[in-house]
């Protein structure tokens, strides 16, 4: 007859089961440790292929210089360098307009003389004279003791200076005469500047030419119309207006009187 087999109490098979799962733990941490450790084992070296040449090993490079100071560029001079942009000022103010009209500024050199343009009194000098129309336009000063001066002058745009020389001597006659001589007559021209009388004549033996301070004498007389001028220590010369009109001797001798009188007194001769 067969054994029965009685069986395992449940307390052994508890003891069993918790030896083996013991034993299970222990193998894996084994393991375990084996795979983890051969995880974190460095790479061997690869191994040197045979015949192979051994590389020569680098040349040692010199050591770094430390890097020189750089040199200062070259300055340019003076003249060279650019110039410097000149600071902007203010704006100049716009020029004035060209002018349309004459300005006339008359002066003279005796105080109080009379100006008039066009026959208009416009002031004792001296005087301004504004926005005068261009074009011709007349001029006349007079003063006191002397001869009215009287000048046409064109005006154009812009100022302008009259200056009158009362003061000044000027002296510029002429007339047409008949020189009366011992034996026959001769025509020609009697002239009075500056530098004297003289008269001129395609009759070369009867000129003449005489200083204002050598006249001794000249005079003119309306009933014969004669002009008598008399050398200083000299001869006299006779004329005789070709017209037989006197009263153009007595001009001619009117103004050579004056320039005399006015030169022997001291006023200065007009610059020619």
């Amino acid at each position: 007859m067969d054994e029965v087999q009685e069986p395992t109490p449940p307390s052994s098979r508890r003891w069993v089961v918790i030896l083996v799962a013991a034993a299970v733990l222990l193998v894996g941490a084994v393991f375990g440790g084996r795979v983890l450790r051969e995880w974190l084992r460095p790479a061997p070296p690869p191994a040197a292929v045979e015949n192979e040449p051994t590389p020569a090993p680098k040349p040692a490079l010199p050591p770094t210089l430390p890097p020189a100071a750089a040199e200062p560029a070259p300055v340019a001079p003076a003249s060279a360098r650019s110039p410097r942009p000149a600071k902007k000022g203010p704006a100049p103010p716009p020029e004035p307009a060209a002018p349309t009209t004459g300005t006339l500024k008359i002066e003279a050199d005796v105080e109080g003389a009379l100006a008039f343009v066009d026959r208009q009194f416009v002031g004792k000098v001296p005087v301004t004279v504004e926005n005068v129309a261009p074009g011709p336009h007349q001029i006349n000063v007079s003063a006191t003791g002397f001869d009215s001066h009287a000048e046409q002058v064109d005006v154009v745009p812009g100022p302008r200076d009259i200056i009158v020389r009362f003061r000044e001597v000027r002296l510029d006659a002429s007339v047409d005469v008949v020189h009366k001589h011992g034996v026959g007559s001769c025509q020609g021209r009697l002239i009075a500047d500056l530098d004297g009388v003289r008269y001129e004549t395609s009759n070369k033996d009867h000129t003449m030419s005489v200083g204002l301070a050598d006249i001794e004498t000249i005079e003119v007389n309306y009933l014969d119309k004669n002009l008598k001028l008399k050398v200083r220590g000299g001869k006299t010369y006779n004329f005789t207006d070709k017209t037989a009109n006197a009263d153009k001797l007595f001009v001619f001798q009117r103004e050579v009187t004056k320039a005399r009188d006015r030169l022997a007194k001291g006023d200065p001769p007009a610059k020619r």
